[in-house]
Order: structure tokens, then C-alpha cells, then sequence
């Protein structure tokens, strides 16, 4: 993911897509917070999904459906619209396309909202990724296809809408010994991590996005550190596949040994949020352990959600110092360089996250958050819509994937047996009775 440096002309307001993405992000979250607007993107069968064709006629005749679906395409449109023109991207073929895309990413939210696969806590990125790929790797995309495909700006714009649902205020709500829990695994297991796949000589670009998105918080952890470090748009699909795929077996699995191992729910709970990396998942799995484990998973679950920001402002500073040139090796880096490479879009996350943490009332930050979220979460199917139209697996070819595949089950493994250790010590041993 790169970002896009552009001159201004006479008359052209262009700030590049990182402030784009800032700008545009708190346009929405503005409209949604002053206008009161209510209405998320849609949704098919409510929590529960639909399961069967007898569930079609009613779904599919809801008005509040078909408003719905008009209501964001307006906006993500003007959305869109403006931060290609303050990116200083062409407009050029771009609504054909961006209808396109935004088409797909609503087919793949009525494909995950199946309730099969709502049970096995299947995300609709994955689907989104995946309708991508299929067409992306049948047909050649047209240049009017194309141009819709803007994955990096879909993006960051959906990473600063992201930082205002996680609020530090909800630290305390974690509970201490989660937050205590959720620092030690995200450091350990991302060092880990990355010592293991540069031991396996994987990139440094592919061991951060690894590390990152097995010890903090799956998808949008390696989401979030791919737009910090400016990431290969096809490792991150890479990694993205293998989070959710990994998913599933460790949601299964897990609270079944957890039982034959005699660990309580609030240790299995533990376990399961400080592991699972997607947070379907970690609900599914929390059921499985029980009320208390369903309880203790989502609270470490959340704490190391709230790290996402922290950990992505600690991955820019380190990706600055980490690609310098060779001859710059030793040398002390300027805080200009730091800046110029940092991604501002970052700042607009924490930014969000301030904002909602202090400056909102605590009804309003709740109102609003759940638009935003649903904001949030469709501008991630739009990306990963766009990077399977982009990726063709003629392309893994040339790519060293088997590595960073073992690398990611060994590092996920050492995850396990590590965040195990740590809940047990913590939830078993020191904490109240």
C-alpha cells in the first residue's frame, strides 16, 4: 500500500490519500454523530442470518432493506468520490466501477449473513475476498472495473472509522488482569513471531504483517499494520486467508480440550480471547466454554483489541527505523523522516478514538458507535473485494508461500501453549477468588 504523493494545481485541493482517508473519515463520522444518522449498511435475516429460500421473500421485501442499501450507496459514493479527488486520483471510469465493487461487497454480506456460516463465525471479508478472487481470476478486468478497485483508500478510510469503537474509557471495563494478559501475549507472541519468520528468511514486510496479526487481533491488526508499513496488497490477502481458515478448527477444538484438561470457563475464556483471532470466532468458542467463558473470552478479546492503535503507532516507528537505506544504517534518523513516512492515517484513528473516549457522552459514543462500526466493517468488504479483483494466483507463483504458511502455524502454536501459560497464571493463580 503505498501513498500517493500528488502536486496541486491551480484551483485542485490534493492532500494525498493518508489525510484523504482522515478527511473523509471524519466527514462521516461528523454526519453520523451531528445528524444522528442511524441507519448501518444492510443487513439479511438480522443476527441470526436466514437459512433457508422460504426466508427470501420476507427478507428481500423489507423496505427497510432497500433503504438501506440506497442510503450507503449514496454515501459511500460522495464518500469515495471525495477522497479520490483530494487524493488527486482520476474520476475517470471510477462510479461505474465503484458501483461494481460495492455491488459484490453487498452479495458477500447476504453469502455470510447464511446462518450456517454465521455459526462457524465465518466473516464477511472472507466472502468479500473471495468473490474478488473468483472474478479477478476468470475473466481479465476491464479498466472501468479497475478503477473502482481503490483498495488502500477503502482502507485507511475504514481503519479511521475503526478507532472510534474502541474507546479508552472501555480499558477499565476490560478488567485489569485482561489488559495485563493482553499486553504480555501481544508482546511476546508478535517478537516471537517475527523472530520466527526472519529466521525462515520471510521479508521483513510479511514478518510484521504475521506477527502482527497472530499476536494482536487477526484481521484488523494485519489490515491495520499493512497500511502502517505501506504492505504488499497480496501478502496481506495471503495472511488474511490464513487467519480465517486457521479460525475454524480453533474455534472447535479448543473448548474441547480445554474440558478434558479441567480448566475452568473463566481460564478457558481467557484462553480462547487471548488466541482466537477473530472475534466471531471467539464468541463461538466462548459458547462452547460456557456463560463465564463466553464472559472472559470477549473481555480479553477486547483488551487486545484496544491495543490495535498503540501497537499500529509503535509498528510506524519501527518500520521507519527498519527501512532505512543501507547508508543510513547507525545513523540516527530525523524526525522529519519519521514523519514522512508515518501514516498519517493512524493519527486519525487515534484521533477517533480520543474523540468518542472523552469528548462524546457515553449514549451518544454508543448510538453513534454502532453506525460507524457498520461503517467500518463495509469499507474492509469493499477493500477486500477490490484486492481479490487484483490478485491472481498466477501471481503465488513467484511468491515464497509455504514459508510464511509453517511460519504462521508454528507462531500460532507457540501462541496456544504461551497464552495458556499466562491465562492459567493470571486467572487461576493471582487473581481474586
Amino acid at each position: 500500500m503505498t501513498e500517493n504523493k500528488k502536486t496541486t494545481g491551480p484551483g485542485k485541493l490534493i492532500i494525498g490519500q493518508d489525510w484523504a482517508s482522515v478527511v473523509t473519515g471524519f466527514i462521516l463520522i461528523l454526519f453520523v454523530v451531528i445528524a444522528g444518522y442511524s441507519i448501518g449498511t444492510p443487513t439479511f435475516g438480522g443476527k441470526a442470518g436466514w437459512s433457508s429460500n422460504q426466508d427470501m421473500p420476507g427478507i428481500f421485501s423489507a423496505s427497510s432493506l432497500w433503504m438501506s442499501a440506497l442510503y450507503t450507496f449514496v454515501i459511500f459514493g460522495i464518500i469515495s468520490v471525495t477522497g479520490v479527488i483530494l487524493s488527486g486520483d482520476k474520476l475517470k471510469k471510477f462510479i461505474l466501477g465503484f458501483l461494481a465493487v460495492f455491488f459484490l461487497a453487498i452479495l458477500a454480506q447476504f453469502i455470510s449473513s447464511y446462518a450456517g456460516f454465521k455459526n462457524l463465525g465465518l466473516e464477511t471479508v472472507l466472502f468479500s475476498l473471495l468473490l474478488g478472487l473468483i472474478i479477478g481470476n476468470l475473466v481479465k478486468l476491464p479498466e472501468w472495473l479497475r478503477a473502482g478497485a481503490l483498495t488502500e483508500l477503502y482502507v485507511k478510510i475504514g481503519l479511521v472509522l475503526l478507532g472510534a469503537t474502541i474507546l479508552f474509557k472501555d480499558i477499565l471495563t476490560a478488567g485489569s488482569f485482561g489488559m495485563i494478559q493482553a499486553v504480555i501475549v501481544v508482546s511476546v507472541v508478535w517478537y516471537f513471531s517475527f523472530w520466527l519468520s526472519r529466521k525462515m528468511k520471510i521479508d521483513d514486510e510479511f514478518s510484521t504483517m504475521l506477527a502482527s496479526a497472530v499476536s494482536i487481533c487477526g484481521v484488523s491488526a494485519a489490515i491495520a499494520t499493512a497500511g502502517a508499513i505501506n504492505g504488499d496488497k497480496k501478502k496481506l490477502s495471503f495472511i488474511i486467508s490464513l487467519v480465517l481458515i486457521i479460525a475454524i478448527p480453533m474455534m472447535i477444538f479448543l473448548p474441547i480440550i480445554a474440558k478434558w484438561m479441567g480448566l475452568s470457563e473463566i481460564v478457558t475464556g481467557a484462553w480462547l480471547g487471548g488466541t482466537i483471532d477473530t472475534t466471531g470466532a471467539v464468541v463461538a468458542a466462548g459458547t462452547i466454554a460456557g456463560e463465564e467463558g463466553l464472559k472472559y473470552a470477549t473481555i480479553v478479546k477486547f483488551s487486545q483489541n484496544v491495543l490495535l492503535g498503540v501497537a499500529a503507532f509503535a509498528i510506524s516507528i519501527f518500520w521507519a527505523y527498519r527501512t532505512r537505506g543501507a547508508g543510513e544504517k547507525g545513523k540516527h534518523v530525523p524526525a522529519s523522516i519519521i514523519w514522512e513516512r508515518f501514516p498519517k492515517f493512524v493519527l486519525g484513528f487515534i484521533l477517533a478514538s480520543l474523540v468518542f473516549s472523552f469528548l462524546l457522552s457515553p449514549e451518544t459514543a454508543q448510538s453513534s458507535g454502532k453506525v460507524i462500526k457498520s461503517f467500518s466493517t463495509f469499507w474492509f468488504n469493499l477493500a477486500f473485494v477490490s484486492i481479490g479483483l487484483e490478485t491472481r494466483f498466477a501471481d503465488f507463483r513467484h511468491m515464497e508461500s509455504k514459508k510464511p504458511f509453517y511460519s504462521f502455524l508454528i507462531a500460532q502454536t507457540f501462541n496456544i501453549i504461551f497464552t495458556l501459560g499466562v491465562s492459567w497464571l493470571l486467572f487461576q493463580l493471582l487473581s481474586p477468588k
